[in-house]
């Protein structure tokens, strides 16, 4: 589903949108001890991955002494046919070398391909478990975070973060464990052919180690900038893309490229620092590998002759040389990916950490005896009562809004709430559905607290229709249907004709499967308008919420809005916020709004004749 986003003002674009303290993550081991724990329902699996990985990796490690063996067979026949002192290669034995050889190669093959099946799906059930909880983290989050945070840094999370954290766990970690079994089975393996040669060879770990303890302090600060980046990156291309229109129409386009070159400026930096200083790692190893390799060499031709030690030995602990280094250089490799894995993971989980709207009370009034969860909570009939006690309301601590609200609406009645723009008439609103706790004082409905409904219950006691439509990827069915998902489709063609709609739907090539693309803009704002107000009329609410619910349509379908409008406030409680003073006139109390505050209130002929705030507004 996609939002339809309205900016107000090219001005107001790039809101939100600073540059970040780019700064190392701050609990790096509080991080991977969370995202062990993610995996930890998996360690069976990670168990039986660990099992095949050590498997494959001693396979593999024991075919170069074997092959070794062959090599000093086919040595000792050559010096002994030229010596004169044997019979030549035994070429059978060999042969029973090279069989061994393809079995155990096989079963490394076979054990390599379990472990990889096992630790790809762990991954998947990983990164599927982690966006289903990112997505139900988002329901359960109070709009005030949404209020603060970029929507394209949520994207970021759901998507670039949780994709490094699965592609890491896909490779990354089974690769890892197959380089640590690799190192200490040939580290085994050359300590059983020659020690001396072995503590030669061991001599490049701690100073490989020291370069990758260098390096890794270098570049982790730029993984991490990387990421941060990225987000950053992507909310600015979401915001620009759904103001387009906007944008062109202020000239913001230069404007919007210099942010986006700032950010992807930013972002190259960091990417290239990070990749720059990882991909030092290689040369370093291979140049320390190198070193290790002629040391070998050295020392290997001067045991051969002195010692005796077989040339099949020696040339297997070359091939072990090789195979050394290069799982160090894996885990070298591996560390740096660690890092920018473990930097998403932060972001992933200080967004799951996020702190969540507060829980509903534990024994809830119910409003629907079938849907109540416990035979013993009571059940009532709301009729539509609603009551404002000395409501004290700010978005921010030291920004109050609403300072002082108190009024009582009887069931039935019409309810207009007028006022200046900031004036905090939306507000109310906002509070009225429980989209954020009041600070002091307490909302009721038929003298209960709304704090006493589950947040369901009460917001399904209303029907709203807002100035800013929204409407989703679907059919026109399904976008009314939103309304009543239960709702049969002869009751969806009668909601469109309450809303005067029908006529229009009807034009279309394909009626009520039309389908709405993706921005909403195959059909006019007035349309959109009155698909709002079908959808409102089809969930028979029992409190109806219209937020200018006819700004976006012409006069004359506005009469026809007006007469469905009236239909479907009769016997409900009704909350009117206009800035068209014609469309409230027959609104059963008017309430006049100034900085908080109810300055004002009565019906229009009240109003007017007391010439006071709201009679200005016909001036």
């Amino acid at each position: 589903m996609k939002h339809n986003v309205n900016p107000s003002s090219a001005h107001g674009m790039h809101k939100g949108h600073q540059t970040p303290r780019m700064e190392k993550a701050k609990d790096f081991s509080g991080t991977l001890k969370q995202l062990l724990q993610y995996i930890s329902k998996y360690k069976v699996s990670i168990a039986f991955v660990i099992l095949f990985a050590l498997i494959s990796s001693v396979f593999s490690i024991v075919g170069p002494k074997i092959l070794g063996n062959a090599t000093t067979e086919i040595y000792n026949g050559i010096v002994g046919k030229i010596s004169g002192s044997g019979a030549g290669i035994n070429f059978d034995h060999i042969l029973q070398i090279v069989i061994s050889l393809l079995f155990l190669y096989s079963l490394s093959a076979v054990f390599g391909y379990l472990e990889g099946f096992i630790m790809t799906n762990v991954s998947m059930k990983v990164t599927y478990r982690l966006r289903k909880d990112i997505i139900e983290k988002i329901n359960k989050l109070p709009l005030k975070y949404f209020d603060t945070t970029n929507h394209g840094e949520i994207l970021s999370r759901i998507t670039n973060d949780v994709d490094t954290l699965s592609q890491t766990l896909n490779q990354s970690i089974t690769q890892l464990i197959t380089s640590i079994s690799t190192i200490i089975g040939i580290t085994i393996m050359m300590f059983n052919i020659s020690w001396q040669m072995a503590l030669t060879t061991l001599c490049i770990i701690p100073l490989s180690f020291i370069f990758i303890m260098l390096v890794v302090k270098r570049s982790q600060k730029y993984f991490v900038q990387q990421q941060s980046y990225l987000g950053h990156l992507n909310g600015h291309i979401e915001e620009i893309y759904s103001g387009h229109n906007v944008m062109k129409a202020f000239n913001g386009e230069q404007e919007a490229l210099d942010t986006f070159d700032e950010f992807n400026q930013s972002l190259f930096t960091s990417s290239w620092k990070s990749q720059f200083l990882s991909g030092l790692m290689m040369p370093i190893m291979n140049f320390i590998s190198n070193l290790g390799y002629v040391g070998v060499c050295i020392l290997g031709g001067y045991l051969s002759i002195n010692r005796g030690l077989a040339v099949g030995d020696i040339q297997a602990f070359l091939q072990y040389v090789r195979q050394f280094t290069q799982p160090i250089i894996q885990v070298s490799n591996i560390s740096n990916i660690l890092q920018q894995t473990l930097a998403a993971a932060e972001r992933v989980f200080e967004f799951l950490n996020e702190e969540e709207e507060s829980k509903d009370t534990e024994s809830p009034i119910c409003i629907d005896e079938n849907n109540c969860n416990n035979s013993n909570n009571q059940v009532v009939d709301i009729a539509g009562n609603v009551e404002f006690k000395n409501v004290k309301f700010g978005y921010t601590e030291h920004n109050t809004i609403i300072k002082n609200f108190s009024v009582k609406i009887k069931a039935g009645q019409k309810i207009a709430i007028v006022g200046p723009t900031g004036s905090g008439k939306t507000t109310i609103v906002k509070l009225l559905m429980r989209f954020y706790e009041l600070n002091e004082g307490e909302i009721l409905i038929d003298n209960y607290n709304i704090k006493d409904f589950t947040r369901n219950d009460l917001r399904s006691l209303f029907g709203m229709v807002l100035q800013d439509t929204w409407l989703y990827n679907a059919s026109i069915k399904d976008n009314i249907k939103y309304g009543n998902l239960n709702a049969s489709d002869k009751d969806i063609i009668q909601a469109a004709k309450d809303a005067h709609v029908d006529h229009f739907i009807m034009t279309l090539p394909d009626g009520y499967d039309s389908i709405i693309n993706e921005e909403a803009d195959n059909i006019s704002l007035g349309q959109k308008q009155l698909l709002t107000i079908a959808r409102a009329i089809l969930s028979d609410p029992k409190i109806l919420i219209l937020d200018e619910a006819t700004s976006s349509v012409d006069t004359r379908t506005e009469v026809f809005i007006q007469k469905a409008m009236n239909n479907l406030m009769k016997d409900r409680t009704s909350f009117i916020i206009a800035h068209r003073l014609s469309t409230i006139r027959d609104a059963d109390l008017i309430l006049v709004m100034q900085d908080g505050d109810i300055v004002e209130q009565g019906t229009h002929d009240e109003l007017m004749a007391q010439n006071g705030l709201y009679a200005s507004f016909y001036v």
